[in-house]
């Protein structure tokens, strides 16, 4: 499961002309979930966003989360992260997982999210969707539970 997050001071999405979703200060997430994915990865993920630290505190330091700032979240499903991209021009999205289970993911890690946060948007699963953001800083990062079950160094 891949999530590209980007804190914003703003965000929306559109489908067919009308905003589906719309946040202030708070986090975009674009979550693609993998054929690989179960609930484990919905909630190692959905534990890691709450806990990253990518808010300023009163000093200026990344030492806040979203749940310290009381901030939103806008979670868009996006299953071109799991894009493979390795041969050729055309990306290949045979890693991406089927639709119905990769919805089914999608509404758990709402559902965690929820939980946690008191504003949390969504798009519609499989919609086209025009997203909008003020990217915060820019501050973006990406996480990735094959990347968060890595050992941090090789072993000598």
């Amino acid at each position: 499961m891949r999530a590209l997050i980007q804190r914003v001071t703003e965000a929306s999405v559109t489908v067919e002309g009308k905003t589906v979703g719309a946040i202030g200060k708070g986090l975009l997430v674009l979550l693609g979930v993998t054929e690989t994915d179960t609930e484990q990865e919905v909630m190692q993920l959905s534990e890691k966003l709450m806990k990253l630290r990518i808010f300023s505190d009163a000093v200026d330091k990344t030492n806040c989360s979203i749940q310290d700032v009381n901030g939103a979240l806008l979670v868009i499903s996006q299953f071109t992260l799991c894009a493979d991209c390795r041969k050729g021009t055309r990306p290949s999205f045979s890693h991406a997982a089927k639709p119905d289970e990769a919805n089914r993911l999608y509404e758990l890690f709402l559902s965690q999210c929820r939980a946690a946060v008191q504003q949390v948007e969504c798009g519609i699963f499989g919609a086209h969707m025009d997203v909008a953001l003020h990217n915060d800083g820019p501050f973006t990062v990406m996480l990735d539970t094959d990347d968060l079950n890595r050992p941090r160094h090789a072993a000598h």
